[in-house]
């Protein structure tokens, strides 16, 4: 049965998840509320600016969900203090902004998804992770334990709080997959180090499915957003390889790749291994489209330029 209209505010609405869900919630017939720290053409965009911890209070008035997904990129620099510091305020400040906004309206919404990642439980090796499982100790975990924690004030006054643990997300036209794939286009593909690593994903149908599972349920806590059907790192590239018709035995040595990215982006991004279950999903009943890598490779790589 199709939801009721809703009027959804998005922040990182311009990033791959974000545009996603934007189409898939637009394409319904809602209405979404894209926050824009620059003008914009669009004319329900609302500015805010979180750096300077300023937000349209009256555009987000009215609003039935807000969807909190902005911050800056986790691998798109090496880790240098100050890069580290950046990734942590963009997200402990632009959420804080955000619950505390909401929190004071008029009217809150309903409900507010605020982003959040399988960083929390850091390398874990073979271990199956559910959302009750305990944090890490590294940087990716004490960064996603703050940034839940500053969506507290939304949850303190009552507006259902569900944090999506984003996994790898597959797309064939954006995010980390073509990059993954590019060297198996030219015959150089293959696993990365030992390839024993353990790597949760998703498709970004089944992520942009997901939230919008979350926002029409009755969900709320910690999420995980994975595939039922973990797999190991050199399960990941045979699949590639497979999809793509390429050979994968061309392995990357962990040395180069921490020398190139740095030994801790490395290590966090690359060679954590983190074997997720999506307990809360499965136990709600989400139907995954692609619940296993071959056919989301073949749904994502297949339709990739």
């Amino acid at each position: 049965m199709q939801a009721a209209h809703r009027t959804v505010a998005i922040t990182g609405a311009s990033g791959l998840i974000g545009t996603a869900l934007a189409r898939s919630l637009r394409g319904d017939g809602h209405t979404v509320r894209p926050l824009v720290r620059e003008p914009s053409g669009d004319p329900g965009a609302v500015r805010w600016d979180p750096a300077a911890g300023t937000v349209d209070v009256a555009g987000l008035e009215g609003v039935d969900a807000v969807v909190h997904l902005a911050g800056a990129g986790i691998g798109d620099k090496r880790w240098t203090a100050a890069r580290k510091r950046e990734i942590v305020e963009s997200r402990t400040r632009g959420t804080d902004l955000i619950a505390r906004t909401i929190a004071g309206l008029a009217r809150p919404p309903e409900v507010l998804v605020s982003g959040s990642a399988i960083g929390y439980y850091g390398d874990r090796g073979d271990e199956v992770l559910t959302e009750d499982s305990p944090p890490g100790d590294d940087f990716l975990a004490h960064l996603v334990q703050d940034w839940e924690a500053a969506a507290a004030p939304a949850r303190e006054v009552g507006i259902r709080t569900a944090h999506p643990r984003t996994s790898l997300v597959l797309a064939g036209d954006g995010g980390v997959l073509p990059r993954m794939a590019q060297p198996f286009r030219f015959f150089v593909g293959g696993r990365l180090g030992s390839g024993r690593q353990w790597q949760s994903w998703i498709t970004l149908g089944d992520m942009v499915g997901a939230i919008r599972f979350i926002l029409d349920g009755r969900v709320e806590g910690p999420v995980i957003m994975a595939s039922p059907q973990p797999v190991t790192n050199a399960e990941m590239a045979r699949a590639i390889g497979a999809a793509l018709h390429r050979p994968s035995a061309l392995p990357a040595p962990a040395p180069a790749l921490r020398l190139v990215l740095g030994r801790e982006l490395a290590d966090s991004l690359l060679f954590a291994s983190q074997r997720a279950h999506p307990a809360v999903l499965t136990e709600a009943g989400f139907a995954y489209a692609h619940p296993d890598i071959a056919t989301a490779l073949e749904a994502t790589l297949g339709s990739a330029p």
